[in-house]
């Protein structure tokens, strides 16, 4: 580690000027915390609340950085292996919708893998690229979608000659990885900018034994989400860049049209010192995270009615590799459905998942676990599966969707004269909103597809599960609204 690597001048920044004691006629209006309310002030502690602060000229300007956020943006590019970094306070998703108004025009297409999280649906709708989806393999065991492969990819720049970038997700929520170094290649070669949300893989650039991060496989943009799996506060990520396809000041531009004009710099702060941490020790960290997983699979593996996949579950097309910190139990031969067992484990256990979907439930292993935090998880798997076990489920449980035809751009459905319908006279019209279970986050219809019988079904029988519904005006799903 560089000598520049244990620095963090952001953070260092705000504690200097937080010390010198200024007299606060400044936004916000709690200055400084003398007019915080006493739970704010247990809540974010005097010290924090000092350094809640506004726009200072020796704090800089995170939409024109010249001084200690551009350095702590450097750092972490540093770090990364990246040219440039950006810092993001809207989340990943806010990275996403930077990444696509960076690159792409009104009308220009686009390939994206269907089984892409909602925001880049978002992004379409924002910057008014069209959509050419990518079909995903479904793994019909665990009733997921994998990744795309290069043959998909090259099909559809066959049939599709004026694509503008790809955008996919890498790795996916359940931690699988395809190929991105090969579908990065091809699409290079075809003269397309390469986008990535690696929103659950900002860990993967500290252990080899994980699979390659989005920048060693040559993406040119790739948005992080810093906070959930490293230590920076939610709602912060990170955005890389690399190469020249996409220039700087394209991203500056789009960063600053998307961004808040006053961002908390308590996030920032916790971006600047996320990364100082993983530079002091990150290997170390991550080690430990994979250890601890692979401890908790192995006794998931050993107990009856339960099962993780694992590395043994690789290496085919759309599932070459695997982030081993994900652990994802399976519970369908229980006879539970992921939804029903996470609320036992939550109500009986006290144990809070990250997903549950139809088919499995997911945990994940970060730096902040210990051997008592992965021990008790799987003495409580093991327990929960003895006092829980009924009749297997059959499968599929939920049918696996094809994608729906895409009739308007995601924009001008969006934008178009809409109504609200009951969903279940809905097949046959087109969609004017999204309709996604989150987590994951996938939409099951959007903006411009056509509704068809059998995504009515799908959404009957996810309803059913007691997934939780977001998206639509009517999260009940009684009505759906649709183009005129």
């Amino acid at each position: 580690m560089s000598e520049e690597q244990r620095r963090a001048p952001l953070a260092a920044a705000m504690q200097a000027y937080a010390a010198g004691g200024a007299r606060p006629f400044h936004t916000p209006g709690h200055k400084q915390g003398l007019g915080a309310h006493g739970l704010l002030r247990r809540l974010i502690t005097p010290e924090g609340l000092k350094e809640d602060v506004s726009l200072m000229e020796e704090l800089d300007d995170l939409n024109h950085p010249s001084g200690c956020i551009l350095e702590a943006e450097a750092l972490a590019a540093e770090l990364y292996g990246a040219e440039t970094a950006y810092f993001m306070v809207n989340g990943t998703s806010g990275a996403v919708h930077v990444m696509l108004m960076a690159t792409l025009s009104p009308g220009d297409e686009v390939l994206v893998p269907r089984n892409v999280h909602r925001s880049v649906f978002n992004a379409l709708v924002l910057c008014g690229a069209v959509p050419v989806w990518l079909p995903t393999a479904t793994d019909d065991r665990l009733g997921i979608a994998l990744g795309v492969t290069t043959e998909t990819v090259r099909e559809a720049l066959a049939a599709h000659p004026a694509v503008k970038a790809i955008l996919v997700t890498y790795p996916n929520y359940y931690g699988i990885a395809f190929d991105l170094k090969s579908v990065a290649a091809l699409a290079h070669a075809y003269g397309l900018t390469v986008l990535v949300d690696e929103a659950h893989g900002p860990h993967l650039h500290f252990s080899p034994e994980l699979p390659p991060d989005a920048l060693a496989c040559g993406a040119d943009l790739v948005a992080q989400s810093t906070h959930k799996l490293l230590g920076s506060l939610t709602q912060t990520s990170i955005l890389f860049r690399q190469g020249d396809r996409v220039p700087h000041e394209a991203v500056r531009r789009a960063a600053a049209l998307l961004a808040t004009t006053s961002p908390n710099y308590l996030l920032l702060a916790s971006l600047d010192i996320a990364r100082l941490q993983m530079a002091e020790n990150g290997a170390e960290l991550v080690e430990q995270a994979m250890r601890l997983a692979e401890g908790v699979r192995a006794v998931v593996n050993d107990t009856p009615g339960l099962w993780c996949f694992g590395w043994e579950y690789m290496g085919r097309p759309g599932a070459e590799a695997l982030d081993v910190t994900k652990v994802t139990v399976q519970t369908a031969w229980l006879g539970l459905s992921g939804a029903a067992a996470a609320d036992i484990l939550r109500q009986q256990y006290n144990l809070q998942c990250e997903l549950a979907d139809a088919y499995n439930v997911l945990f994940l292993l970060t730096i902040a676990d210990t051997e008592n935090e992965a021990l008790r998880l799987a003495k409580s798997l093991k327990d929960f599966a003895i006092r829980n076990r009924r009749e297997a489920i059959s499968r599929p449980m939920v049918a696996p969707l094809d994608i729906p035809p895409l009739c308007l751009a995601p924009r001008e459905a969006f934008f178009a004269s809409s109504e609200a319908v009951p969903l279940a006279r809905a097949a046959g019209r087109i969609a004017a909103e999204e309709i996604t279970f989150y987590p994951p986050g996938i939409p099951v219809i959007c903006p411009g597809e056509r509704i068809s019988r059998e995504i009515l079904d799908h959404l009957s029988a996810l309803r059913a599960l007691g997934l939780r519904v977001t998206g639509p005006e009517d999260v009940t799903l009684q009505m759906i609204r649709v183009v005129c």
